[in-house]
């Protein structure tokens, strides 16, 4: 059965990455073109990356490498084929504005920047509620 989307089908978007619970920090996939995705997160009190209430910056890393390998995933899924194991090659850049709470709603944006030989170079913005909270732009690199 082919998924339409914008779909929230957690067991869809999860089968998607190479992460299982409790690693998983993505669960929306709403927009795909071979340059662009936009990935959606809620966040429970359960994350792994919860403090005191508080999502932290390393989660937000996470939450935007894991929507680069949906990227790769969906990629994939659309070509009937199993999705390679990707990694985060380097970061090239990082800022977050502010962190995020139990219970936000992260939606982000990544623009395929350009994609050579399995190194793939992306900007990623992340936001909350309409406003940017975060931006990088990293390489990822598939096994």
């Amino acid at each position: 059965m082919k998924h339409q989307l914008p779909t929230s089908d957690t067991d869809f978007v999860g089968s998607l990455i190479p992460q299982r619970f409790p690693f998983v920090m993505v669960h929306e996939l709403t927009e795909f073109s071979e340059s662009h995705l936009i990935s959606g997160f809620e966040i429970k009190d359960d994350n792994i990356f919860i403090q005191d209430g508080t999502f932290q910056a390393s989660g937000l890393i996470e939450h935007q490498a894991q929507s680069v390998a949906l990227h790769t995933g969906y990629k994939y899924y659309l070509l009937g084929k199993e999705a390679p194991t990707g990694y985060i090659g380097a970061i090239k850049s990082f800022e977050a504005e502010t962190l995020p709470k139990t219970g936000d709603r992260l939606v982000s944006e990544v623009t395929i920047l350009n994609e050579v030989m399995g190194v793939t170079l992306v900007d990623i913005v992340t936001k909350l509620n309409g406003a940017i909270i975060a931006k990088s732009q990293m390489k990822t690199a598939v096994k």
